[in-house]
């Protein structure tokens, strides 16, 4: 038996040399086109793959950093509310309404003397807590501000000035009464 179906047909004579080489050439040139076609389907399919699972990893972690910015903000909450129970000033005797802005909102909690006169120096500030307002020390607001400035309300008087020695001499001559409500 002969070899290949091209030596066959040269023996029989039907082709010459020539035409069988080029017959040859155009088959491998066939073959290799299909075999090139077949990778690009492949390197398709394989790029669509790796687009998918990039969309899917990029998806993922947006989840996971929404997820982790909820459960900060829930810790950070949970340290504020945890400063105001443990440091909250006991008001609970005030008979002196203390008025103060929330926001646009004025709002009115009832203070002792003392407390009335450590909030108009800064000494005590207010902190929101649900909706309830407590007094708490100033160096404590500070660690509240810092996790969010948004809970801490400051009624110090800053728009005045602070009086110079020499201001404060002049007016040791003039009494405020004990009984001014403001």
């Amino acid at each position: 038996m002969a070899g290949t179906l091209q030596d066959q047909l040269l023996k029989a004579g039907l082709v010459n040399k020539d035409k069988a080489k080029a017959i040859g050439k155009e088959k491998r040139k066939e073959a290799k086109a299909a075999k090139g076609r077949g990778v690009e389907i492949v390197n398709e399919a394989r790029e669509a793959a790796l687009r998918a699972a990039k969309e899917k990893a990029d998806k993922d972690r947006a989840l996971n950093a929404s997820l982790n910015e909820a459960a900060q903000r829930k810790a950070i909450n949970a340290q504020i509310k945890q400063l105001i129970d443990n440091h909250g000033v006991d008001r609970s005797r005030g008979d002196i309404s203390f008025n103060f802005t929330d926001g646009k909102k004025v709002k009115t909690i009832y203070v002792n003397a003392k407390q009335q006169n450590q909030l108009s120096l800064g000494l005590l500030q207010i902190a929101k807590q649900g909706d309830q307002y407590v007094l708490i020390p100033s160096p404590i607001a500070d660690k509240i501000a810092e996790r969010d400035a948004n809970r801490v309300i400051n009624c110090r008087d800053s728009e005045a000035p602070p009086m110079t020695s020499e201001e404060e001499e002049w007016y040791k001559d003039f009494e405020v009464p004990d009984d001014l409500m403001w």
